[in-house]
């Protein structure tokens, strides 16, 4: 998700972070691996946990006052490999009235600076939707807690990191996220930032800062820069544009949704800031960038490996091919293979093996497209062995990036063969792991002569030429939009140029680990944004995901929850013009929404393996759009398989929803004693007799109440009474602990 950089430095002036007064330096590169911890001798052990805690106490005075020092718990010191410097760790937790809370902070150094620090409270109701802090307060208690305990150094408020709108559960608590860059020569270093998260009940419980481990890094001099005029009047007359398929994913429903944007000059990162060349995807360049070029791999479809669909013992033999290994005392050996769809919805064999030698293993897995018989997915962990077995790794000479382009394409051509004719040569160099000498490259889906964002083949190449590992994400579209019903090149060209400004900043241009220097870039952005999408068939600009938090309908009194719900995509609306809030509601639908509210489904997409599937409806089978809801409702107790048929098209009665409501708090057996109610409501003669105890229950929790006495039993809900009464519902849970997340 990008940062919106609104360039707000909070006050008068910037903020003062004494902690921070170091450089902060967290560059992540592909195919970096985490640093692992290493355990210091415990005589290195400085710091006492009485230590830690006050420390933390000091930074959170007042908050946790009800943690005992019994109540925590250190782990230190302990360092990452190339660091000197100590980090300690304090976890807490604590059961208060059946709920439990925890948190962790993390300390490093001598004086114990904070790096991050994560807390659960044990009951969020507050911070539910609505949320009792709005954002512009958890906002301002984010500035203060960066004002009020971290003093010196400047730090400028970027943004928060998502929309108000997050497609989460009712029941999660909203969470507010702002980013913070860190100000050198009042400029903000693009890498250098602090995270604080605020919950919707105005508490801290998220902070994060990366750790500076090069204390010795360069600026560029700002007295050098040239003016930003200048600048945005050149790359405004060389700007173009290319389109550019985006593919969206709703990671509930696996459904897929395919964009045609414009991108703007997609090998333009920025301009130096003195000099004036162009930092592009393959570093500086004197001469603008030029449009890209496509070469794709072939012409035309290649014949697959196989030649057709394979069986489980094919699979298994390409897999025995591949694995083979000519290291002494290491066997290989497969633990297992299942056919399976994989995340692209590919029917794949996945294989799990192992590599034994005397003193352990190492193991992956690797896939194999059932269709076509080609290697798909696969990590190559000889290196991993011979590190464990204390042996040298290979000492050929490195490739040249050149030489390295030349194994990678062969190694696509031997093992995917009948993919080559959908991808096109990397459009940007390599990404180079100068310790190992192996190389990187990227090769892009190409659709109608439209890259395809984020679907490309992935090939690491080993410095003797070795096939390092290999990727291929190709997912399953039906339907592309037509790059012939996009607007032209000169509309959109215009409609960019004039959202076009540029915004000063410090980064590294050269992401190499030995360079400590960053350079003044004017970076471009678009409606003062980083990431903006132009829609190329409408000529419109286009939400990030979770960002939306518009008002799409209007009501008198369920305006909030109802665009809450739409927002979230609870509740799917056609056409908001002619929504009607009043209007009822189906039973299908209002089970969709309760479901969507109340608990993640993933289904057939994620659990494709799974056969003979329930069907606890003749009419909601496996491909029905609400089976998932459906089913996860009987799961749940929420609704009864004691029908042939489920109604979804009848509209749904108060009192039959009160039925749902009850059993998603797990009180039916209180329900079902209907005869130890007593109702006052004028129309009691009106509820279906067995039905009583769930009304009563509903109405005295205040999730359906009566309407000047009578609590019209057969009414039916309608689309703003089912979104205000399932946010109370969602209270409900939360505050019993009854939570129903997958």
């Amino acid at each position: 998700m990008g940062f919106k950089h609104v360039g707000i430095i909070l006050g008068a002036s910037a903020l003062s972070l004494g902690l921070f007064s170091a450089n902060v330096n967290a560059t992540t590169t592909l195919n970096e691996q985490p640093p692992v911890q290493i355990k210091a001798a415990s005589t290195e052990n400085v710091f006492t946990k009485e230590d830690l805690i006050k420390k933390f106490r000091g930074l959170f005075p007042k908050q946790f006052d009800f943690l005992t020092n019994a109540d925590f718990q250190m782990n230190g010191g302990y360092y990452y490999p190339g660091e000197e410097t100590m980090r300690y760790d304090l976890f807490f937790t604590k059961t208060i009235n059946g709920k439990q809370l925890y948190g962790n902070v993390s300390f490093v150094g001598k004086d114990l600076q904070i790096e991050n620090f994560s807390y659960q409270p044990a009951t969020v109701t507050e911070a539910l939707f609505p949320a009792k802090v709005s954002k512009d307060e958890a906002q301002k208690i984010a500035g203060d807690f960066m004002k009020k305990y971290l003093e010196g150094g400047e730090y400028q408020l970027e943004t928060d990191s998502y929309g108000y709108y997050p497609t989460q559960l009712l029941t999660e608590p909203i969470r507010y996220s702002f980013s913070y860059t860190r100000l050198k020569n009042k400029v903000s270093i693009n890498d250098q930032r602090i995270e604080v998260s605020v919950l919707g009940n105005g508490e801290i419980v998220g902070f994060y800062r990366s750790l500076d481990a090069n204390k010795a890094s360069t600026f560029d001099d700002t007295k050098q820069v040239k003016a930003k005029d200048a600048i945005l009047k050149n790359v405004k007359e060389n700007l173009y544009v290319e389109k550019q398929y985006q593919i969206e994913t709703d990671y509930q429903t696996g459904e897929r949704h395919v964009r045609l944007v414009y991108q703007p000059i997609p090998n333009l990162l920025g301009v130096h800031a003195s000099s004036g060349k162009y930092l592009t995807l393959n570093g500086y360049s004197a001469d603008f960038p030029k449009k890209s070029t496509i070469s794709m791999l072939a012409s035309k479809p290649l014949p697959s490996k196989s030649g057709g669909e394979i069986t489980i013992d094919e699979a298994k033999k390409i897999a025995e091919q591949l694995l083979k290994i000519d290291l002494k005392d290491v066997k290989s050996n497969i633990d297992s293979i299942r056919e399976t769809k994989n995340y692209n919805g590919q029917e794949v064999y996945s294989i799990q093996y192992m590599y034994s030698y005397p003193n352990g293993g190492s193991g992956a897995s690797l896939e194999i497209n059932k269709q076509t018989g080609e290697v798909i997915q696969y990590y190559n962990v000889k290196s991993e062995i011979l590190a464990q077995l204390g042996e040298k790794p290979s000492e050929a000479k490195p490739l040249t990036e050149k030489q390295a382009l030349e194994k990678a394409i062969d190694h696509i051509k031997k093992w995917v063969p009948s993919y080559l004719h959908n991808y096109a040569k990397p459009m940007e160099a390599a990404y180079l792991d100068e310790m190992q000498g192996s190389y990187m490259f990227n090769f892009p889906r190409v659709v109608n002569g439209v890259i395809v964002s984020g679907d490309s083949i992935s090939v690491g190449v080993a410095k003797d030429g070795s096939l390092n590992n290999l990727y291929v994400n190709y997912q399953e579209v039906e339907n592309w939009p037509s790059p012939d019903k996009a607007i032209s090149e000169k509309q959109a060209k215009e409609i960019l140029t004039k959202a076009l400004s540029l915004r000063l900043n410090y980064m590294k241009a050269n992401q190499k680990q030995e360079n400590h220097h960053y350079d003044l870039v004017y970076s471009p952005l678009f409606n003062e944004r980083s990431f903006s999408i132009l829609d190329a068939l409408t000529g419109e600009w286009q939400a990030l995901y979770g960002e939306n938090n518009s008002t799409v309908v209007t009501h008198p009194w369920a305006e909030e929850e109802l665009n809450y719900f739409i927002n979230a995509k609870i509740l799917d609306i056609k056409d908001p013009k002619q929504f009607n809030g009043d209007a009822a509601i189906s039973k299908g639908e209002a089970l969709q929404v309760l479901m969507k509210s109340l608990t993640y489904m993933y289904g057939g997409y994620y659990y494709p393996e799974q056969e003979n599937r329930n069907q606890s409806f003749d009419n909601i089978n496996p491909e029905h759009p609400l089976y998932q809801s459906v089913e996860r409702a009987v799961e749940m107790g929420v609704i009864k398989p004691d029908t042939k048929s489920f109604a979804i098209d009848e509209p749904i009665s108060k009192e039959q929803l009160a039925v749902w409501y009850i059993r998603a708090l797990g009180l039916e057996q209180a329900a079902k004693h209907s005869a130890i109610y007593k109702l006052s409501f004028t129309d009691t003669d009106k509820v279906q007799q067995d039905l009583l105890g769930y009304v009563a229950l509903a109405n005295s929790l205040e999730l359906l109440k009566a309407d000047q006495g009578a609590f019209n039993p057969k009414k039916e809900v309608t689309y703003a009474e089912l979104a205000v009464s399932t946010i109370q519902l969602a209270h409900k849970i939360s505050e019993k602990g009854r939570a129903f997340p997958y």
